[in-house]
């Protein structure tokens, strides 16, 4: 089993009400796990936000917590409902209605990686899955919570920016129509999980660093998105994705040359966005 549930990194002084997190960069496969996958080490992790954590790390230097997860997506999917489960892997399940990400293969213990691969020859048992769930799931989701609770008593707010990485493939359909491939995507559910303010806010931080921004096609934001957003409550979330491209190998699942510039650039970009939930120095001295 993968050896921690989440990796908590927390600054020396919390200054701002925005919260980090990153729910599919865990690289932590366990040999038990790899022994029963019939994908190869590179097609296994194809699913999984390569280097996002690495990106985002900067965040404590900015005063905000930053949680990322320690089981890869490939093993269990943090943005995904606990009750998303997959008849066609998992035994004993019954299908319950529709679901598009289940029926995909992308439930909350996946199937599938990438474009369609199968993870496994068989069947998991419903043990196993519950396993995950229980020892994986359920602890990133309580200190993702407990994170959000404590931004929102010290700063009547939380901010939840949810870091991931899309297939540079993700923006062809959009490239052909003839407009600039988008290289960053904003998803708040069609403006439902955040404040109009901070999410434009977010996008011009992109925007000012040189960045071709979209919201919400083709990803809008997951489960995460919606259970951690609720504005009209002070709780706001928002999530990232970035062009793997811009700073990786795909292929190879490795930096690429620009990798350290790109990571530079990021972080003026995760600093502006961690101004974005600070109270001004006045309030601040008052505490």
């Amino acid at each position: 089993m993968p050896k921690a549930a989440y990796h908590l990194s927390y600054p020396a002084r919390r200054t701002t009400s925005v919260v980090f997190a990153s729910p599919h960069s865990g690289r932590d496969y366990p040999w038990t796990f790899v022994r029963r996958t019939q994908l190869n080490e590179y097609s296994v992790r194809s699913s999984e936000d390569a280097f996002v954590d690495e990106l985002f790390e900067c965040a404590t230097d900015f005063g905000a917590p930053f949680v990322k997860a320690g089981a890869p997506r490939a093993f269990v999917d943090l943005n995904r409902a606990p009750d998303e489960l997959d008849p066609a892997l998992i035994e004993g399940v019954r299908a319950t209605g529709h679901n598009p990400r289940v029926a995909s293969g992308l439930g909350v213990v996946p199937r599938v990686v990438a474009n369609g691969k199968a993870i496994y020859r068989g069947k998991i048992s419903m043990s196993e899955a519950q396993k995950r769930i229980d020892g994986y799931w359920h602890p990133y989701h309580e200190i993702l919570t407990a994170q959000m609770d404590q931004a929102f008593l010290m700063f009547g707010e939380a901010i939840l920016i949810d870091c991931h990485s899309m297939p540079h493939e993700a923006m062809d359909t959009l490239a052909r129509s003839g407009i600039r491939r988008p290289e960053i995507v904003l998803g708040d559910r069609f403006g439902t999980t955040a404040s109009d303010e901070i999410v434009s806010q977010v996008e011009a931080a992109f925007v000012e660093a040189g960045l071709v921004v979209t919201r919400n096609v083709p990803f809008a934001g997951a489960y995460i998105t919606q259970a951690y957003g609720q504005p009209s409550k002070g709780h706001h979330a928002l999530q990232i994705e970035i062009d793997r491209s811009l700073y990786m190998n795909e292929r190879l699942i490795r930096p690429n040359g620009n990798f350290q510039s790109f990571k530079a650039l990021l972080e003026n970009i995760v600093s502006e966005i961690a101004e974005i939930g600070r109270p001004s120095e006045s309030a601040l001295a008052a505490e």
